[in-house]
């Protein structure tokens, strides 16, 4: 623990009230233009600081971490996913990692379940139409949708998230099916209707929509592959509000321009901000620039859960998110 006050240097532009709050208990450094880091700038900002606060923007790899010194002992990330620190580098070095779980699920699982509704409907489409002027008119067979009542619904990945969705979901009249590493308990599966599905594969080939919810580790990279994206129905639809690198982007890409899936609602990317530029062409898709924790209430209380981190940390008390254990 230091007796001066802690120098919290933070990547990224986060909410005034939680920069003014930073700079009322500690020696903080603003990022006031909001401009991505580079590698050289991040690495200069571990050699100096006492507790660093990326964002998921942030690569805070091998080399960053090769370069802190001997004050950082902190590494306060402002988002629930850390995939982008190098975890095994900041336990070599003893340097703890905590995270804001908790305070994205119903935010990110209203943005889905907005997809879940507008994809098979074909709202941006129309959105599209009209801004154009290109509307004549109503007629009986004008842009014709589909309902997604009575439809089925497989959850890839029954985490916080994907359960916020299926309660969404029930109350408009979709069937609960999922797909998780481990069953959910009993109580959660009544509670849902919620039909479990040990293999993946079988659970692909008999679902209306699909929407994913799994983290990205090395085990689901490319989860959805093109092998199994092809067990996918035609009239079926996906929907990706978790991480880009779920998915075989080039391959759902070739599918969705083939008709082989329906449509697709798409909220993350596998190389974003980049986006293949096929994808941009197809009007069965919707694209959102990742949006779904954008809320003023979530970011608020990710950068108060970042605050009770540093702080207790500082106080000389273990951080409630901690997500790597210090070695300290």
């Amino acid at each position: 623990m230091v007796s001066r006050k802690p120098l919290v240097i933070v990547t990224r532009k986060l909410p005034d009230a939680i920069e003014t709050r930073m700079m009322e208990l500690f020696d903080t450094r603003l990022n006031v233009d909001d401009h991505p880091m580079t590698q050289a700038e991040l690495a200069e900002a571990a050699r100096q600081a006492d507790v660093l606060v990326p964002t998921v923007t942030d690569r805070i790899d091998a080399a960053v971490l090769a370069a802190a010194g001997p004050t950082l002992k902190l590494i306060a990330n402002f988002g629930a996913g850390v995939d982008h620190i190098d975890l095994a580098a900041a336990r070599e070095r003893a340097i703890l990692v905590t995270n804001t779980p908790d305070v994205l699920t119903e935010d990110t699982a209203d943005m889905t379940m907005a997809l879940i509704l507008a994809v098979p409907r074909r709202l941006a489409e129309g959105v599209r139409l009209v801004r154009a002027g290109r509307w004549a008119g109503w007629a009986p067979t004008f842009m014709l949708g589909h309902r997604i009542w009575g439809k089925r619904l497989g959850i890839i990945g029954m985490g916080r998230i994907g359960q916020a969705v299926a309660r969404r979901a029930r109350g408009f009249g979709l069937a609960i099916h999922y797909h998780n590493r481990k069953r959910v308990h009993p109580e959660i599966e009544r509670e849902l209707e919620a039909t479990y599905w040990e293999s993946l594969d079988q659970m692909l080939a008999r679902m209306d929509v699909l929407s994913i919810h799994c983290p990205h580790t090395p085990a689901t990279y490319h989860l959805l592959s093109a092998r199994r994206m092809a067990l996918i129905q035609p009239h079926a639809y996906l929907v990706n509000t978790a991480r880009g690198n779920v998915v075989d982007e080039a391959a759902l890409t070739r599918l969705l321009a083939a008709g082989s899936i329906a449509g697709a609602g798409l909220d993350v990317y596998e190389h974003e901000p980049a986006i293949n530029p096929k994808l941009l062409e197809l009007d069965n898709v919707i694209l959102l620039p990742h949006l779904g924790s954008n809320t003023i209430e979530g970011r608020t209380a990710m950068g108060e859960k970042v605050l009770i981190n540093i702080k207790t940390h500082i106080d000389g008390h273990p951080p409630p998110d901690r997500v790597l254990a210090s070695l300290l």
